[in-house]
Formats: C-alpha cells, structure tokens, sequence
C-alpha cells in the first residue's frame, strides 16, 4: 500500500510538473502569408530607412532574410556603403521585406522578426545578428529561440519583442512590401530601385557608388546667385 502511494504521489509531481512547463512555454508563432493588405497595414511606413532627409539619391533594396545572396551583400558589399555613401550624406537608403516563400520556409518569420525589433528602433541591429548567424537559423528547427537570443543582444526588450511576435501583427505590411516590389518588376532578391529602375542581383560598392555619383552630377543645378 504504502508502495502504491509513492507511485501516486510520484505522478502528481510529474502531472505539475507539466502543467507548469505547458504554463511557461512560449506559444508557437507562424507569419501567414499571401493575407490581404489593410490601409492600416501600411500607414506611415515605408520600408526601413537610414540616412538623411535630404540626401540626393535614394536606393530602395528588396530582400529576403534567408537569401545567401542577400546575406553576402549584407556581410561584404554593405559596410562599404555605409561608409561611404549613407555617412557622408549622399545615400538614403531603404530596406524593403521581398520573402520568397517557396524557397524559404522562415523567412517571413525573420521579417516579423526585424519588425518586432522595429518597434523598439532596433531594426538595424536586428537585421545584422539575422544575416550574421543566416547559417544557424535557415534550416532545421527552433527558429523563433535563436530570434529570440537575437533580439536580446539587440538591445530589444524581449518580453515585449514576444507579444509582438506571437501577435503577429507585422504579416500585413511584409506582404504589402512583397506587392510593392513585385509590381516593380522584382523577381529575386537582392533587387535594388535605383534611378527609377530595377537591377537584380547582388550590387557590388564601387558600382553603387558609380550609379549614385552619376544621378547626383544629372541633377540640375541652382542657379548662380546675382
């Protein structure tokens, strides 16, 4: 007898056991894609800007998270153009969600993500750790942990960067941006808008820097003062 209230007792301590770890574990997220775009979901935005106001040229990137091409820019043409055009006051540049979803299964997931960390103005620092560690996300499984982990060494409040997720609010203007670069001809990521047309591909920064000097010397100029 006194055997089998062990074993009971020992079951009720699992049976908590489990209760409390179903209590604690964080609700499996999913990005629906293909959702219909709602004036709300893009008032006020677009797309993830850096660089001045008044800078005279504009690039508009259309990418996808899981792309290795987009990653590629990311990691080696990038901090050139920082540097040398967004820093210096001739680039605008414009980041724009362009999710292939038959060739990555995560990459809306990665776009809610940035915007999750949006809210909090960490999009930038966001964008770097998911194109840093593209090889420990892309395949396999526990996607919405390893964001997790990155947002916090963003800077992001992660409890509030969670609710966001889990809400998944952002699904509408991701898709919005997903529209916006298709009906411009955008057919594979990297794209770029760049003087009105699209070039596809990963752009190299010395070429960058040749498409944005040129479009500033075909600006008119002012006229001499008298």
């Amino acid at each position: 007898m006194q055997t089998f209230y062990k074993v009971l007792g020992g079951a009720a301590v699992v049976g908590v056991g489990v209760i409390g770890w179903q209590m604690t574990k964080k609700p499996a997220v999913s990005i629906p894609a293909n959702v219909t775009v709602t004036a709300a979901d893009t008032a006020g935005f677009h797309g993830y800007i850096l660089g001045s106001d008044s800078a005279p040229v504009t690039i508009v990137e259309y990418a996808d998270f899981q792309c290795p091409q987009c990653e590629n820019f990311d990691a080696v043409q990038w901090p050139s153009v920082y540097e040398q055009l967004i820093a210096t006051g001739k680039l605008r540049w414009v980041y724009r969600d362009w999710p292939i979803d038959g060739l990555h299964s995560h990459t809306r997931l990665a776009s809610h993500a940035a915007a999750c960390a949006d809210e909090q103005g960490k999009f930038w620092q966001m964008k770097q750790k998911l194109y840093n560690y593209q090889g420990s996300w892309a395949f396999g499984s526990g996607q919405m942990s390893k964001f997790r982990d990155y947002a916090q060494a963003a800077g992001v409040n992660v409890d509030q960067w969670q609710g966001c997720m889990e809400s998944a609010k952002y699904a509408g203007r991701i898709q919005a941006s997903w529209e916006e670069g298709s009906r411009l001809g955008v057919n594979s990521t990297p794209s770029f808008l760049i003087g009105g047309r699209i070039y596809a591909g990963v752009q190299g920064s010395d070429a960058l820097r040749q498409y944005v000097d040129s479009l500033i010397a075909m600006r008119p100029k002012a006229p001499a003062a008298r």
